[in-house]
């Protein structure tokens, strides 16, 4: 493994290999009340390590229920922040705990900021896990500034200039429905919700929901300064589908249906070379650790991007999200808005 046991008097020592966050494991953290207390301890190490390496990995923690959870999470995480425009399935635990996806297990999920599209976002992710699959199911992340640095010029000044743009089309046949999106049966409840954090909503003839949101892909750390890649644009966008389902969802629906796409804030569509040089950053900053029981990840969600493996077995990873950034205390290149806007050489493209 690599990992070097420390006691739970003893100073944090971070062991980093290639390909892997940055993990240590603590030895003599016996029962919870003990762990919890060593915790609050080193609290204020674990928060140093987080803006250095953007993810920290805790093995040796006695953390065995959903219960456990909680009170770690109540321990290190300064304040909740609620799960907003809801876009993927989890189980609710209750008391602010999560399922950290139920989506299929074969299916991976791409590298992504948690809420990057909403105005108020999480600033801190808390991920631990009860049951290890036995093959697969990392919880994969990437440091937003190694994958700025690797960018190409060229696409990271135009959503430097334009941010990005996020279109979602809410339907119980082939997405989330706007009922359970906005937590809401009322339409008056959604376009209330739309107005107060810009996106544009319109309401289609058969019922379902189409909406539109302009945010700036770049941003900086409000405590350390750092400047980062901060969105979903590769996730969501149209490109990253499989090639015969993306085919067959835009014969059957068009593209405008699409449950989810992206572009940039001038509304230009990305290119499939566009989502190349996305995925490649990614790629390239990504590190890795296989869960095992107990283990506990914190992740910056502003230095650090996250993402799923696919896997075989049974799976049980629990999230927390806490510590809300207002968007505007990011210093974000864009303003955000509900539609595109003309980019400084033209008018919006949609």
């Amino acid at each position: 493994m690599g990992t070097t046991s420390v006691t739970a008097l003893d100073p944090i020592t971070w062991v980093r290999e290639p390909g892997r966050p940055a993990t240590a494991e603590i030895a003599g953290l016996d029962d919870l009340p003990t762990a919890l207390s060593w915790l609050a301890e080193a609290e204020p190490a674990l928060r140093a390590a987080l803006h250095e390496y953007g993810t920290v990995f805790l093995r040796g923690l006695p953390i065995g229920s959903v219960e456990d959870f909680g009170l770690v999470r109540d321990t290190l995480m300064r304040g909740r922040t609620p799960y907003r425009e809801k876009a993927t399935p989890r189980s609710d635990f209750g008391n602010g705990v999560f399922s950290s996806t139920d989506l299929p297990a074969a299916q991976s999920i791409r590298m992504h900021n948690e809420n990057s599209y909403t105005l108020t976002f999480p600033g801190l992710l808390m991920f631990a896990c009860l049951i290890a699959p036995p093959e697969g199911g990392a919880t994969p992340v990437a440091d937003c500034r190694a994958v700025l640095q690797s960018l190409p010029a060229e696409l990271v000044e135009r959503v430097r200039r334009t941010g990005w743009m996020l279109y979602r089309s809410y339907s119980e046949h082939i997405s989330t429905d706007w009922q359970t999106a906005f937590g809401t049966d009322q339409k008056s409840d959604v376009e209330q919700y739309c107005a107060e954090n810009l996106i544009d909503c319109r309401w289609q003839p058969d019922g379902h929901l189409r909406t539109s949101q302009r945010r700036p892909g770049l941003i900086s750390h409000p405590v350390t300064g750092a400047e980062v890649w901060f969105n979903h644009m590769a996730f969501w966008n149209e490109w990253a589908l499989d090639d015969e389902l993306r085919e067959t969802l835009i014969d059957e629906f068009g593209r405008d249906d699409l449950p989810f796409n992206t572009g940039f804030g001038d509304g230009t569509p990305l290119t499939r070379e566009d989502l190349a040089a996305l995925d490649e950053a990614y790629r390239a900053a990504t590190v890795r650790q296989t869960w095992r029981p107990g283990d506990l990840m914190l992740v910056d969600n502003i230095l650090n991007t996250h993402g799923r493996d696919p896997f075989r077995g049974d799976r049980r990873i629990l999230v927390a999200m806490g510590e809300p950034v207002e968007l505007t205390d990011c210093a974000p290149t864009v303003a955000p808005a509900a539609g595109p806007v003309a980019d400084a050489g033209g008018e919006a493209a949609r």
